[in-house]
């Protein structure tokens, strides 16, 4: 099972680079498969790249970090 802090970890880290845009990132739930589930806020949250930002930026780099993570949504 994938660790709440060690998203959460991996979240700060890619935290500054989505805040640069005008957004942010919110942990919502890790589903019991390790299914991370993310809503992106501000300018993010509309922003018709989000989900470039989701899956290229954020599902990268938490599989990086995190092997165990199957992927990263928005539920």
């Amino acid at each position: 099972m994938v660790k709440r802090e060690d998203v959460m970890k991996v979240l700060d880290k890619v935290r500054p680079a989505i805040q640069a845009d005008g957004g942010d990132v919110e942990l919502i739930n890790i589903t019991e498969d390790n299914v991370v589930q993310v809503k992106l806020k501000g300018a993010c949250g509309s922003c018709p790249m989000a989900t470039l930002t989701l899956k290229a930026g954020i599902e990268r780099v938490m599989k990086e970090e995190i092997p165990e993570v199957k992927e990263v949504v928005q539920p």
